[in-house]
């Protein structure tokens, strides 16, 4: 497969840390070319040594022999004491850093001193820690956040969930889970894998095996659209449930309901059921690695396969039925048919009243009545009145 190198860096935020003593360290999404993705954390004192290693290993892509030919981006040295207000402020500079570095030239953006300073460590996976001390507060950066570091807002407080059933994890990238313990959301993904923290544990879980604390409804499920979206299947799948479907690669459906555990509700004809949504992918959008990417990843597990699940909750969390998917969505297709019936019915009558109306002959001026011989011989030229003299 030939020498790791890194396709994407992305910066999640920061994380306030207490032990040994209280320090910063910034989160890194990294995208490799196998197409892994790994979480690494690091202090910015590191990050600008790593720097100034790379600039002393390219001199003259770092300015050193001529400014002019400078393509290493610059990165500020670290003040005498950085608290949390200029671990904050410098995120913008860094993601900028980040973006630049990966876009180098291939002798720079993949040698060793770049894949191996972003590789994991065994305390990304495992930081040091106290239990005696507090864990550490996260500071995400948001989302929608500009690069520019005037438009980084505070921080984004993580969501506390509860697991409801134990899970064993089937891969290294993801966390396995106890019935009862409760993590914080880092980031929701619409595929149903959610990636959570839990004490000094990272890692995706299934999304199915997790609700939230303050009700056992999920405020953020939009409401059915069945009207449909339209989407493209970019793997096959054959349908284990009942309530599934069987579709094909490359086959055309209409997405009427976007669940959180990455289980859709998709319409094939008039046939509905639910598909895994990391199987599908927006018309019209272009992406050419998520094939590669499928075949390397399964489905996550739908609630309603989860044995022994066990809710704080005594309202049972609120779920549509299939039947009721079903039911709406061939009222809405024949509402559907029948509007563009009417609408083809209305353009038919109208070319035909417009073809009555062609054949019709065309009316003929009216012939004026013969002015009498009086009427003549009073208001006519002496030439006209010698004609009927």
């Amino acid at each position: 497969m030939g020498d790791p190198f890194i396709r994407h860096i992305e910066l999640l935020g920061y994380e306030k840390r207490f032990y040994p003593s209280q320090h910063y360290v910034y989160m890194f999404l990294v995208k490799w070319n196998d197409l892994s993705e790994k979480l690494v954390y690091r202090r910015f004192t590191e990050i600008y040594e790593f720097h100034k290693a790379l600039k002393e290993m390219f001199p003259i892509e770092s300015g050193d022999i001529n400014m002019e030919k400078r393509i290493i981006p610059h990165l500020p040295a670290p003040k005498w004491f950085d608290g949390q207000r200029s671990t904050q402020n410098r995120q913008g500079t860094l993601a900028e850093y980040c973006y630049a570095l990966v876009n180098l030239p291939h002798k720079i953006s993949r040698c060793l001193h770049v894949v191996n300073f972003f590789k994991v460590r065994p305390d990304d996976m495992n930081p040091v820690t106290d239990s005696q001390i507090k864990k550490p507060e996260v500071f995400l950066l948001p989302k929608d956040a500009k690069k520019n570091s005037s438009d980084i807002t505070g921080p984004i407080v993580l969501q506390t969930y509860r697991a409801i059933a134990d899970y064993e994890k089937s891969s290294t990238s993801e966390m396995a889970l106890q019935a009862g313990d409760m993590v914080d959301v880092v980031e929701k993904s619409e595929n149903g894998w959610w990636f959570c923290q839990l004490r000094n544990k990272r890692g995706w879980v299934p999304a199915a095996y997790l609700e939230p604390l303050d009700g056992p409804d999920e405020s953020e499920e939009q409401e059915p659209n069945y009207a449909g979206e339209q989407y493209i299947v970019q793997k096959s799948y054959t349908a284990v449930q009942d309530d599934e479907l069987t579709l094909k690669e490359g086959d055309s459906i209409e997405v009427i309901h976007k669940l959180l555990d990455g289980w859709w509700v998709v319409r094939k004809d008039e046939a509905t059921g639910y598909y895994p949504s990391m199987y599908l992918q927006k018309a019209g959008e272009a992406n050419t690695s998520m094939k590669s990417e499928l075949r390397n990843r399964s489905a996550p597990p739908r609630r309603s396969t989860i044995r022994n699940a066990k809710s704080i909750h005594k309202q049972n969390r609120k779920r549509i039925s299939q039947d009721t998917y079903r039911r709406n969505s061939r009222k809405y297709i024949q509402s559907r048919r029948n509007t563009m019936e009417n609408f083809q019915n209305k353009a038919n009558v109208i070319p035909e009243k417009n073809e009555q109306e062609e054949n019709k002959p065309k009316a003929q001026p009216a012939v004026p009545p013969r002015p009498s011989k009086d009427l003549i011989l009073n208001r006519c030229t002496e030439s006209t009145r010698r004609k009927i003299l």
